[in-house]
């Protein structure tokens, strides 16, 4: 036979705020003299308890009243008023009793910071920091307004450069044009082009000078050597070709990479080329024996981008895995890693003059010291696109162009981005076609060309009838400055 089953009583669910006002009424029952009262408040405990806060808080600031009326009575001996003595002291208002005691001295002042207060009689420097209000009552003395100082942003604000604008549309390729590449006479520039040419073009009239075949895939990266007669190119089908300008024929390949190759940089002062590729390694080549020196092997992913400096780190890439490397050419090993970003680094820009370069991916555009590495601001907006190329000329003013069609200025001393373009995609191309792939600034800084999607080359320059009435600079500091 089964035991009989007691029946438990259901528990009423409670909630949080009921049971602890429960637990206060059990106290109250319990401590509390008059109940249903709360207890009044000790005036003495409260002194000691605001007392000690602000003696925690303050503690640099004492007080110091009597001092401060000797001072000021012996400033009045010299003197004969105490309003020309040069001091730090700010006067605060006191009740309407207390008025008539601000005739005989200082007594109502609020000294910030070591005062400036000539010597009393005893011989020490009047460098005391005082909040003195004796005649104020203690509750009016608590005010913290009177000492908070505001503080001056410390950001840089940004120089004011015109806005760019459009003036020359040129078509000629049949594919994106996904590379640019300036001559150092500034005469001519080359684009290479998924239609797997090279076309070379007339940088005053934008004529079409030369067309270079001889790749079977787009081309990625272009080069034009300012030592040589030579210009380089790598593409998809894993080539990197050096053409012999003078003859306008290909006169060396280098084999090496195992998939396409989608960066390509030359060495300012060495005679080496650097191409980077999907098969995650930067590639460092002897331009006349083409030989490959070293293949720069660390990166998890495609090395998208790469730059090259005179000094050390003389190469720095970047990768599809978020990290940017710095390398030392001599051993052809790692110096440091930069693992800021959290989405492929697809572009990055050294600035012509300054020890320092920006590096863009799809979350932020961030700035960095060279040769150390060290992280100094993002940009203070987000395009919120796939940026694919980026580029600075000497005055400070930094393109951007993103997937879609998006091309952004911005100043590169404080971030500010201080124009937002749009291309318009040629007629005939669909509106997903507004991409930029490719940007670069002239010799001069003052002509910039962006290849795009919709199969043509966009040339910009500065707006001259731009003023800073017409286009005044809207600029707010950033309040919480993000240091990752």
């Amino acid at each position: 036979m089964a035991a009989p089953t007691l029946e438990m009583e259901p528990v009423e669910p409670q909630s949080l705020k009921k049971l602890s006002l429960k637990s206060l009424k059990r106290a109250l029952d319990l401590f509390s003299p008059i109940h249903g009262q709360f207890a009044a408040p000790d005036p003495e405990s409260k002194k000691i308890r605001m007392s000690h806060k602000i003696n925690v808080e303050y503690c640099g600031i004492k007080t110091a009243s009597g001092q401060t009326s000797r001072q000021s009575n012996s400033g009045a001996a010299d003197t004969g008023n105490q309003g020309s003595v040069p001091s730090n002291a700010l006067a605060l208002a006191g009740p309407a009793d207390s008025r008539d005691s601000q005739k005989g001295g200082a007594q109502n002042a609020l000294v910030v910071g070591p005062s400036l207060q000539p010597k009393g009689q005893n011989g020490t420097s009047g460098k005391s920091s005082a909040i003195t209000s004796a005649s104020a009552p203690f509750s009016e003395r608590l005010t913290t307004s009177a000492i908070i100082e505001r503080i001056p942003s410390k950001w840089p604000r940004p120089v004011w450069h015109r806005p760019w604008k459009n003036y020359r549309v040129i078509s000629g390729h049949l594919g994106w044009v996904r590379s640019v590449a300036f001559d150092p006479s500034n005469n001519w520039f080359c684009t290479g082009s998924a239609d797997r040419t090279i076309k070379i073009w007339d940088v005053a009239s934008g004529r079409l000078k030369l067309t270079l075949t001889g790749h079977i895939e787009q081309i990625r990266g272009l080069a034009v050597s300012s030592k040589h007669t030579y210009m380089f190119s790598a593409g998809d089908d894993k080539q990197v070709k050096c053409w012999d300008l003078e003859q306008n024929k290909v006169i060396r390949s280098y084999h090496g990479h195992l998939s396409g190759v989608y960066c390509l940089a030359l060495h300012p002062t060495i005679d080496i080329l650097l191409t980077g590729g999907r098969d995650s390694v930067c590639r460092v080549w002897d331009i006349r024996t083409k030989m490959q020196i070293f293949a720069l092997s660390g990166h998890d992913n495609t090395v998208c981008s790469v730059f090259t400096r005179p000094t050390d780190p003389q190469i720095v890439t970047g990768s599809h895995d978020t990290t940017i490397k710095f390398w030392d050419l001599r051993y052809g090993k790692t110096m440091s890693t930069l693992t800021h970003h959290k989405k492929s680094v697809r572009a990055m820009a050294p600035h012509p003059k300054e020890h320092s370069f920006a590096s863009a991916s799809a979350d932020n555009i961030k700035k960095f010291s060279l040769p150390k590495g060290e992280f100094l601001h993002n940009m203070l907006s987000q395009q919120k696109t796939i940026i694919n190329t980026m580029a600075v000329n000497e005055d400070g003013v930094m393109a951007t162009g993103g997937d879609n069609g998006s091309l952004w200025f911005w100043d590169w001393r404080s971030g500010h981005n201080f124009q937002q373009a749009q291309t318009i995609v040629q007629p005939g191309s669909l509106d997903s076609e507004a991409g930029i792939y490719a940007l670069s600034y002239d010799v001069t800084g003052t002509r910039l060309i962006s290849c795009e999607a919709d199969k043509t080359i966009k040339m910009w320059k500065e707006d001259e009838t731009a003023t800073e009435q017409t286009h005044p600079l809207n600029f707010k500091p950033p309040k919480d400055i993000r240091r990752f």
